[in-house]
């Protein structure tokens, strides 16, 4: 128990960060921890993985891609039908690794479905650091195609700096400008697209991201911009279906302003880490099975994953 509390306070904390990180450590923790105990059968086992998810789950509000894994390893377990300790450990065992390797491959497959987007002259802006979004472009120069790549910085946690380091290591030419510019690029620079990841996707096609990421999508409706979402189909948040809100995470004032440097002791902050993309502003998923209209993610989710 220690190990995945350990895992889901650094989920918390953002010590591990990006959903499909996120998503790995979460899996691996909670198959670690389930193999440790013991136990007669998949009913004493049951208060356990009730703990477990209640102990992840919790850890962050936006990480639909680490509730459905754990999830869907769940339900492999109630469908199989298995009833001993080594039996069940097993099946934790394989469907873990199973859903890690898928997660993985879901961004090599996303990457090469999405650059065939991408021709040489292309202008592509980013928000935030998406592992998804960087396979598209990084594999797009991989098959020698030329392009310049403008990221934001991503205020408060600077998350651009990672996506730009990472692309700079790519060899690909990139411009970093500062989060309240967007609209400016739009206007003074011949953006041809925006690839940006997502943290959730609702069933009505409503995608949540990084903070920022609204005001992205409004300034390029504005400039008639196509704003592509790469995303693993595993963001998708299936309990929106009945009902269920996706909720919007807020992070602690020290990432806008720390007590160190001097803030004033009674300013109060607003620190929302994510907010909504309508589908209507969306030009396309791209995932590891094609690129669709975002109002399709649950069909495509359910057919994939054998719902």
């Amino acid at each position: 128990m220690e190990e995945l509390t350990a895992i889901a306070n650094k989920i918390k904390s953002i010590k591990i960060q990006g959903a499909s990180n996120v998503a790995k450590a979460g899996i691996k923790a909670f198959s670690d921890y389930l193999n440790s105990i013991k136990f007669s059968s998949a009913k004493e086992l049951s208060p356990y993985i009730n703990k477990a998810k209640d102990i992840l789950f919790q850890a962050r509000e936006t990480e639909p891609a680490l509730r459905n894994c754990i999830n869907l390893i769940v339900k492999k377990i109630e469908k199989s039908g298995v009833n001993s300790e080594p039996a069940i450990k097993n099946l934790i065992r394989e469907s873990a690794t199973f859903y890690i390797e898928r997660i993985d491959g879901a961004n090599d497959e996303i990457g090469q479905i999405g650059a065939r987007r991408i021709t040489d002259g292309m202008i592509i802006m980013t928000h935030c650091h998406s592992s998804a979004a960087e396979s598209i472009l990084i594999e797009a120069k991989n098959q020698n195609k030329e392009f310049q790549v403008i990221c934001t910085e991503t205020r408060p946690k600077m998350q651009g700096r990672i996506t730009a380091q990472h692309l700079i290591d790519a060899n690909i030419p990139v411009t970093m400008v500062v989060d309240s510019a967007m609209r400016w690029v739009l206007k003074n620079k011949a953006v041809d697209m925006i690839i940006t990841g997502a943290d959730a996707i609702t069933s009505e096609g409503t995608v949540l991201n990084k903070i920022g990421s609204r005001l992205l999508a409004l300034a390029t409706a504005e400039s008639h911009v196509p704003y592509y979402i790469a995303t693993p189909l595993l963001k998708y948040d299936a309990e929106t279906v009945v009902g269920n809100l996706t909720k919007i995470e807020f992070r602690e004032s020290e990432e806008i302003w720390p007590e160190a440097d001097g803030r004033p002791v009674n300013l109060q902050f607003q620190n929302p880490a994510f907010e909504t993309i309508s589908h209507e502003y969306i030009a396309g998923l791209i995932t590891e099975v094609g690129i669709f209209a975002p109002e399709l993610i649950g069909i495509m989710f359910e057919k994939y994953y054998n719902i």
